[in-house]
């Protein structure tokens, strides 16, 4: 028998979709552990404000990477594979459908995006600005790959960029400081570029590849051969171009650094260096890279973190000349370019068969 509709009620807004603040932090800081050692090293420099912020944003950011690929913390997840182009669509669907729901305020029951929606609420993140990292989630899950350097810089916009703007915002950034939240951007785009670099062999072992084409069509190389013994020279050189970009960007990042309290300072500049180690430590092993991955130890990270120290203490950044090409705007004119952020599909999903 159907309950009366006067006694039914809606399920209430509540931020974090009802769940205890302390219980979506503790969540999230096992996320960041787990997921990213560099990046947890250096949120352990916030002040505690900006750091537990800091482990609800990546939550939601590991956890949408995650359902994209079909992955567990960035590892293949246990039972069957991911199904096709369907499958993509539907978990980016998903991906979609939950975060509008953190938004809202609605339970999600997946602790990542419950963090997501208390977070977004209490730094002031915008739809907007989930759809454009959502988009490079996207990507990914449909194999897409770049065909010119605009392409590479739209997609570390989207994968990097678009998170580096957000995790401004989380740390107290005003949202309409276009010149701070660019400097951000510029530091996610350096990860990016740095990660690129560093996991050409990997992304090949996955039949992925960030390369644009025009730079393997400029080396004569054959679609799918990169990674080829006889193609190391060539590929040792686009590496080295994409480290270049990398530390024009990790430079430009370090002006906005400045503008930042002296903690979240110490912690972004702690980062770029981190990340800007591994990208020059791939440049230095010119055609032996990838014969092992580039991994930064803890004994080199320390270091990293004092001379991050001291930096911050001085915190006078000389501008870098040139400032890198890719801009948050040219990039956003293209984004936007492609149409408005649709509003996200609210049916339910249907039943797994």
């Amino acid at each position: 028998m159907l309950a009366p509709s006067r006694i039914l009620r809606t399920t209430p807004a509540q931020a974090g979709g009802g769940r205890s603040r302390e219980a979506l932090v503790e969540r999230a800081r096992e996320a960041i552990e787990e997921g990213s050692r560099s990046f947890h090293a250096a949120s352990l420099l916030f002040d505690r404000p900006a750091r537990e912020k800091a482990w609800l944003l990546y939550a939601w950011c590991r956890r949408c990477d995650d359902l994209a690929d079909g992955q567990d913390h960035g590892r293949p997840a246990e039972g069957p594979a991911p199904e096709g182009r369907a499958g993509a669509e539907r978990r980016l669907r998903a991906i979609r459908l939950l975060t509008e729901r953190a938004f809202e305020g609605l339970p999600t029951a997946d602790p990542a995006f419950d963090a997501f929606g208390l977070v977004a609420r209490e730094s002031g993140l915008t739809r907007e600005m989930a759809e454009d990292v959502i988009m490079g989630f996207e990507l990914d899950a449909t194999g897409w790959r770049p065909r010119t350097e605009a392409d590479l810089a739209r997609y570390c916009y989207h994968v990097a960029g678009a998170v580096g703007v957000m995790m401004a915002v989380v740390m107290g950034v005003a949202r309409d400081d276009g010149e701070t939240l660019d400097r951000a951007c510029d530091l996610g785009i350096a990860f990016q570029l740095a990660n690129i670099a560093r996991d050409i062999g990997e992304d090949d072992a996955a039949e992925r590849c960030y390369l644009p084409v025009d730079w393997l069509v400029e080396q004569d190389i054959e679609p799918g051969q990169h990674m080829k013994p006889h193609h190391r020279r060539e590929l040792a050189a686009m590496a080295t171009q994409l480290v270049e970009r990398m530390e024009r960007h990790e430079a430009a990042a370090r002006l906005g650094a400045a503008r930042l309290p002296f903690r979240r300072r110490w912690a972004v500049l702690a980062a770029a260096r981190i990340y800007g180690a591994i990208g020059r430590e791939v440049r230095a092993r010119g055609t032996a890279a990838w014969d092992r991955r580039v991994a930064i130890g803890r004994r080199e990270k320390a270091r990293h973190i004092a001379a991050a120290f001291w930096e911050a203490v001085k915190n006078r950044p000389p501008r870098p000349d040139p400032m890198p090409e890719w801009t948050r705007g040219s990039i956003l004119i293209d984004v936007r370019m492609a149409g408005p952020v649709a509003k996200p599909p609210m049916d339910p999903l249907p039943d797994e068969s």
